[in-house]
């Protein structure tokens, strides 16, 4: 029997942090390998964007997007006992065509509800509308935990005073 295997994105962002703690418990549970995708964007972009004087390699910027990823992927490994084995794929271009393509012999891709897109009216992020549309496998869109109201419910509110 072929060992289960789990894929997820990860670019740094809260959405995306919260994404990889889920495919860790699930990759934990199910005694399923787990691949950890993450995606930048091509020198080109970086070079015009930030009016970058000097040019910027697609190497300088894979080592940087690596070493921060794995610096990720190690904080949250370490919190757990007995982690999966993990691969981290670092790859230029599209987050959703490297995610669809890890994928590919995978059972299930996990991604976060929304990465680093700056439109927060969307009900589902590019990446994530892309992966739900077109992975070969199931999806699982991760939304960060709700904030709960600081209540009490062990005080009763104060009684009024008689006088």
């Amino acid at each position: 029997m072929n060992q289960s295997h789990i894929v997820v994105g990860v670019d740094g962002s809260d959405p995306s942090l919260v994404a990889l703690r889920y495919a860790l418990s699930e990759a934990t549970r199910r005694d399923a390998r787990l691949t950890v995708v993450t995606a930048y964007d091509p020198p080109e972009y970086w070079s015009v964007a930030y009016g970058a004087t000097m040019p910027v390699t697609s190497r300088e910027i894979e080592n940087s997007v690596r070493v921060r990823t794995q610096r990720i992927l190690d904080d949250e490994l370490a919190a757990i006992p007995s982690p999966p084995a993990v691969e981290l794929i670092v790859t230029g271009g599209s987050a959703s065509v490297a995610l669809i393509d890890a994928a590919r012999e995978a059972d299930l891709l996990v991604v976060g509800h929304r990465g680093r897109g700056g439109v927060r009216s969307v009900v589902l992020g590019s990446v994530g509308l892309q992966c739900v549309l077109n992975a070969p496998c199931a999806v699982t869109v991760v939304r960060p935990p709700r904030e709960q109201p600081n209540v009490d419910t062990a005080r009763e509110p104060a009684a009024a005073s008689r006088g």
